[in-house]
């Protein structure tokens, strides 16, 4: 039944990473941030226990939350305008991650001792994603969707290794520390642009 499950996991982290990378909508970018973080509940849980496990999805709800409210009442789907904004060029730069992803990860599978194949892919796809989102978007909530996507693909890897609360504890602080500090950035943002 984890096989099954991990495998679900992996391909909507998959979906969830290809739509916060391609959509502009804020609406779209929040929702698929929220739901990522219960694929990754799915993958860390498969190495932690189930409590711990769910933490990742209400911290990622919360997270995006935050996010999310900072956003209400800017406008629908703000297109970025610079080079390389078009679908195309991301949707094929997305696809050469994927396939490097599937590429690399039987080697990755071999450094890491007692990590699933399916806890290897999800992590690297989300990593890659997030560098990926990274690198090509300047907008302040691309970026911190960037790097929330970036950790939670390291927090299944590390969820591997360690096991103990109060790394669990650790991690959750650092990725509401990381939301809360975006949000503040947004909101600056919006007050310096209106003022």
């Amino acid at each position: 039944m984890s096989g099954i499950a991990g495998i679900a996991a992996v391909i909507l982290l998959g979906v969830t990473a290809l739509t916060l990378f391609l959509s502009q909508d804020w609406r779209v970018s929040v929702a698929a941030l929220a739901v990522q973080y219960a694929g990754v509940a799915v993958l860390v849980g498969m190495s932690w226990p189930v409590a711990l496990a769910v933490v990742k999805v209400v911290v990622g709800w919360m997270a995006a939350a935050a996010l999310g409210l900072t956003q209400i009442g800017q406008p629908f789907g703000m297109e970025e305008r610079s080079w390389p904004g078009g679908r195309i060029f991301r949707s094929v730069a997305a696809s050469l991650v994927l396939l490097v992803i599937l590429t690399i990860s039987p080697g990755v599978s071999a450094w890491f001792p007692g990590v699933r194949n399916v806890q290897v892919i999800g992590g690297l796809i989300l990593i890659g994603m997030g560098l990926l989102h990274l690198g090509m978007t300047a907008r302040p909530l691309r970026v911190i969707l960037g790097l929330l996507t970036v950790l939670s693909g390291f927090e299944i890897f590390y969820a591997v290794v360690e096991t103990s609360v109060l790394v669990a504890g650790l991690l959750v602080v650092v990725t509401l520390g990381l939301a809360l500090v975006g949000a503040y950035l947004l909101t600056a943002t919006v007050e310096g642009e209106q003022a």
